[in-house]
């Protein structure tokens, strides 16, 4: 399965519900990415796909300074996981690709 495309994520934090585009390509072999909210765009660090296990890492700078740590599972066209920021809660994250973005075998 490719993961590869745009997806629409919403993330429940304890601010709000926050609104990211993912973006997620691959390149040379190996997966990288961006996500775009809050009027930033930053970029995916330690990138991991295994099996439907996708885990990364970024930091942001909006609404507030924090490095976050992602786990979603990746089910077709949908996902479902957490997003861990330092001492606070986990938030949950679902999200679905976005229109147009069919999914690859």
């Amino acid at each position: 399965m490719s993961v590869a495309g745009t997806w629409n994520l919403s993330i429940a934090t304890p601010i709000g519900k926050q609104a990211v585009v993912l973006e997620l390509v691959h390149d040379n072999g190996s997966l990288r990415g961006t996500a775009t909210g809050a009027g930033e765009t930053v970029d995916l660090m330690n990138l991991t796909l295994d099996g439907d296990r996708l885990t990364w890492t970024q930091s942001i700078n909006r609404p507030v300074q924090l490095d976050l740590a992602f786990e979603v599972t990746v089910d077709g066209d949908s996902l479902e996981g957490t997003a861990k920021a330092g001492f606070l809660p986990k938030s949950k994250v679902t999200g679905t690709r976005a229109e147009g973005q069919a999914r690859n075998p």
